[in-house]
């Protein structure tokens, strides 16, 4: 069979972009077997465009290359609270939405995605830093600053540079399944995932020693999905009562224990629908949730889908 077309990813730099920003999706969907994505640099217009932290990109493309995107990142910049993008990039980024683009903002990058008021009562977020100036300068914008990354289908924003990898594994993984998101970040080395309702920050510090231990305790979790367990056998490993271990779970994940947990799970089981031919009762029996009705009904909570219909739509060369 011929290979699928690669995904065709635009990164469009605006003065004063941040260059973390810029560099993680086109980082993230770099061009290799593993990763079929065609990724290239913009601007308002080709050549230099002055960034942020005294650095400056040389950009090959102008903004017709919205018009051959699939997706569009817009990274963070500088100054976003002062004044909107030029006109012609808030009309080139309403244009490839309107063909079908989905459009994704990484930091404050989603000031220039307000400006073309396609956010306009959806959920997004920014930077915590910004959060305030974003919901005052667009207040159609329903902002959440609580939250790593929002997708709202078609239009994506996440916060500070960080969460634009979780984003960028957000996407990946709707796009390619969870296997190719997990060896993506394992080569990123980074966290394989990050739920977008995490908190962009704790405000008040965790004790070192606990937060070590937690990550211990995930890691040890991760070992045995397939075993029974339960908050009580959680907390014992950790080593504090169960309140605690709850209460700073959900500080640290975003969720409870046994919710993370489960989604634990349920990734293992979308790794094995995609790399196994293992039936739905042995992927039931490994992750430990004993019955294929019960993985079903847990799968179809969480992704909206079933496994079968995973299975038929990642498995390769499908």
């Amino acid at each position: 069979m011929p290979a699928p077309s690669p995904h065709r990813v635009a990164v469009l730099v605006l003065e004063g972009a941040k260059p973390l920003d810029v560099g993680i999706p086109a980082q993230v969907f770099t061009t290799r077997a593993s990763m079929p994505y065609e990724v290239r640099v913009c601007g308002a217009e080709s050549g230099l465009v002055t960034g942020g932290d005294g650095l400056s990109y040389s950009v090959a493309h102008g903004l017709r290359t919205l018009e051959w995107a699939d997706i569009v990142f817009v990274p963070g910049y500088r100054f976003p609270d002062r004044e909107d993008p030029p006109q012609a990039v808030v009309d080139a980024l309403i244009g490839a939405h309107d063909r079908g683009a989905r459009l994704a903002a990484i930091s404050t990058g989603a000031f220039a995605l307000a400006a073309t008021g396609l956010l306009d009562d959806k959920r997004a977020t920014t930077h915590w830093h910004y959060t305030r100036a974003l919901a005052a300068r667009h207040p159609l914008v329903r902002v959440d600053e609580n939250v790593l990354f929002v997708d709202e289908g078609s239009v994506l924003t996440s916060a500070g540079a960080a969460s634009g990898i979780d984003l960028c594994l957000h996407i990946l993984r709707g796009d390619l399944g969870v296997a190719a998101s997990n060896h993506a970040a394992r080569r990123l080395v980074a966290a394989p995932y990050r739920s977008g309702g995490q908190a962009q920050y704790v405000p008040r510090s965790v004790p070192e020693p606990l937060g070590e231990r937690f990550a211990a305790t995930r890691e040890w979790v991760l070992h045995r999905l397939g075993e029974p367990l339960t908050l009580d056998t959680l907390a014992r490993q950790a080593g504090v009562s169960p309140r605690t271990f709850s209460r700073r779970f959900v500080e640290e994940t975003g969720y409870t224990p046994m919710q993370w947990v489960m989604r634990a799970r349920i990734d293992v089981a979308r790794e094995l629908l995609e790399r196994s031919e293992r039936s739905v009762e042995q992927i039931a029996a490994d992750i430990g949730l004993g019955t294929g009705a019960n993985l079903r009904l847990h799968f179809q909570r969480i992704l909206g889908t079933t496994p079968s219909e995973y299975r038929r739509t990642f498995t390769r060369g499908a």
